[in-house]
């Protein structure tokens, strides 16, 4: 079994000069440090439409399972295209902080210059536009038509719309669809420059032999097209509200356990029609990406269940998902394809049982495996006790960066972790060092490392603490960090843990180069 490694790093976290990572000359730059580094995956987080507010442009609260982020859209690409001016964009405040997203700025600015651009572009008469629009109806035409009503109603939620077009009925959609022209083919105009943009870009990376690792999010967003164009699909009353939603039991994490708001899926539904949304989101899917990783993969053995309305889990309760029953019926239709089951959280022999079923490689968290009142080191994250077929991580966007975990250990914690390294003597601003080697050692079938951990950054770098608000999602690299010096270090670790993506370095006079020069470790 061929043995590859990869780098965590969200499209949105890329240097940019207009406030957010995108698909511009920093994307295929990444590449390029990743080819040098002998590394076979990138990958990223969710590349949904978020909504904006309270979940801070949550790239897993999107307002569409199949519809792209218009933020990531390269606006030189724009310029080179000559429908925008590099003084428009440079004029445009994105703020001011280049290692942090703001939010706020781009949502009242970003879109001022992409309507800009696709007033000029007169798009209607491009015969690309319209193979994109003619090949994509099937979520396209919702999905557009949801955002421009989310633009007229000022930004509310769809259950506060109107009666008819809140419950989509036929003759308000065909009203408002004529109200709403060009707004809505404005929304597909975005869609369209989003994919043609991306496929560029992973194409690109294809070419060097690299793949794209996405993530997609077991639920979708209460305020979407989704569930606002398909309420059939989920467990919804004669109004379409919810009458159960998402969330995870009170634990020793959260006392009230999490409340997700997520509407729940009517699994009965989803097996009368073969499983047919699910089985076209997830070829859509491989559309995009090389490989999905599906987020929150024990809902499919079981999910929780909390009554709408609560504010607490403490009411909620477990019922049955779909189970292998899903997962058969998309190998019919699609074939064997790559998936990463997340299976993290409240692990039971059920959701064991289905991840074995599927074959589909799991998740190990290295971070996990710390227990100090577990002298026996049975932890199921301790690399000695993974298998093959597992996909190993330093942390997640979820977690703590590596440097800053270590750092935050108790001295109980961080004597467990040396006298499993039977590493005594390196300093601990070193230790992320050791613990990136013994990841990269383990018996996993792959392993992805986020970039922060490379760079040794502290918990300022964290892109996301789950179960609070106002400052997640927000993480980028400034400029520079991405040096020939790291990629000869990420390099000669990779290749001494057996890991190295030949094919790809076979085509990089650089990353041979660094090969025969680099140390053998990463120091």
């Amino acid at each position: 079994m061929k043995r590859y490694a990869g780098v965590l790093l969200s499209v949105t976290s890329l240097p940019s000069r207009y406030g957010i990572g995108c698909f511009d000359q920093a994307a295929y730059d990444f590449v390029d440090w990743l080819e040098k580094a002998g590394q076979r995956y990138w990958q990223i987080l969710p590349l949904g439409a978020t909504s904006h507010g309270g979940s801070d442009d949550s790239p897993y609260q999107a307002y569409s399972a199949f519809a792209g982020n218009p933020y990531m859209i390269s606006l030189d690409e724009l310029i080179e295209e000559g429908v925008l001016t590099r003084e428009e964009c440079e004029e445009v405040d994105f703020g001011t902080n280049p290692g942090k997203v703001d939010f706020d700025k781009l949502h009242e600015n970003r879109f001022r210059l992409l309507r800009l651009a696709y007033q000029r572009s007169q798009i209607s008469y491009n015969p690309a536009f319209t193979d994109f629009c003619r090949n994509n109806y099937w979520w396209l035409n919702d999905y557009a038509l949801f955002m421009a009503l989310k633009g007229f109603f000022k930004e509310a939620p769809f259950r506060s719309w109107p009666e008819d077009i809140r419950m989509h009925w036929d003759f308000a959609v065909d009203y408002y669809n004529r109200v709403l022209y060009f707004d809505i083919e404005f929304h597909k105009y975005m869609q369209f420059q989003f994919m043609q943009q991306w496929r560029k870009l992973k194409d690109y990376a294809n070419a060097k032999h690299i793949q794209i690792v996405g993530d997609i999010p077991i639920y979708v967003s209460p305020d979407g097209a989704d569930v606002w164009a398909h309420p059939e699909l989920f467990q919804l009353d004669e109004h379409n509200a919810p009458t159960a939603i998402a969330g995870c039991p009170p634990d020793s994490f959260a006392a009230d356990g999490q409340v997700w708001g997520n509407p729940l899926y009517r699994w009965d539904y989803h097996r009368s029609t073969g499983y047919q949304w699910w089985v076209t989101r997830m070829w859509h899917s491989f559309q995009l990406y090389d490989v999905v990783r599906i987020d929150h993969f024990r809902g499919f053995d079981q999910y929780f269940s909390i009554p709408a309305g609560e504010n607490t889990a403490k009411n909620g309760h477990w019922e049955d998902g779909p189970g292998m029953d899903l997962f058969d019926t998309i190998r019919q239709r699609l074939g064997d394809v790559n998936v990463i089951a997340e299976d993290l959280g409240l692990m039971t022999e059920g959701v064991r049982k289905l991840v074995r079923q599927s074959g589909y490689p799991n998740m190990k968290v290295l971070q996990f495996a710390v227990n100090p009142e577990d002298v026996s080191a049975s932890n199921d994250y301790w690399p000695h006790n993974y298998n093959a077929n597992c996909v190993v991580y330093t942390g997640t966007h979820d977690n703590e960066t590596l440097f800053g975990w270590y750092e935050g250990l108790s001295p109980e914690a961080k004597k467990q972790v040396r006298s499993y390294l039977y590493n005594f003597h390196t300093p601990d601003k070193e230790m992320y060092k050791a613990l990136i080697q013994l990841t990269m050692a383990s018996v996993a079938k792959d392993c992805i490392i986020p970039i922060q951990d490379y760079l040794g950054l502290d918990n300022q770098s964290r892109m996301n603490q789950p179960g609070t608000v106002g400052f997640n999602w927000r993480w980028r690299l400034k400029p520079g960090l991405l040096t020939e010096k790291l990629a000869q270090q990420v390099l000669a670790v990779t290749m001494l843990t057996n890991r190295a993506n030949w094919d790809s370095l076979n085509a990089a006079e650089k990353a041979r180069l660094a090969a025969e020069e680099a140390e053998q470790t990463l120091s």
